[in-house]
């Protein structure tokens, strides 16, 4: 994990332990449907979140607590599939809930994105290799 100059954070998942890292700083985010695209010739899956800045939470009161935009890229991805994703909606809000991920063979994973009224996003790829980037300021 590194937090730059600006307080962005930066993160890399390269196994299962590290993805329950980058879900557990996603928590609360929100993301609108035309914020998540897969570009197949690529073989990446990115989305782009509103993510509630945990790391940021004080026990004062009087401090607010802040969101950042912040980019999910997962590299190497084969195939994605949603379930339970009206995908018309191009400006629905899903909240985001979790990321869990399971091998399936010694080069195959299943990632599953879940979404509160559960939606789910699977992406199936040779390797786990995601990046976490927080862009520009937080806001309260």
């Amino acid at each position: 994990m590194s937090i730059n100059a600006t307080n962005n954070l930066k993160l890399i998942g390269k196994n299962i332990e590290d993805l329950q890292v980058i879900s557990a700083y996603c928590q609360d985010s929100v993301v609108k449907l035309k914020d998540i695209i897969f570009l197949k010739k690529n073989r990446t899956f990115v989305m782009m979140l509103n993510r509630f800045m945990w790391e940021n939470v004080d026990k004062e009161v009087l401090k607010k607590n802040k969101r950042v935009k912040c980019a999910i890229k997962f590299e190497e991805v084969i195939k994605v599939q949603s379930k339970n994703i009206n995908q018309k909606n191009k400006n629905k809000i899903l909240e985001y809930l979790a990321i869990k991920s399971c091998s399936i063979s010694d080069n195959f994973f299943k990632i599953k994105i879940f979404f509160s009224g559960v939606g789910v996003i699977t992406v199936n790829s040779d390797i786990i290799e995601v990046f976490l980037n927080d862009l520009g300021k937080p806001w309260n």
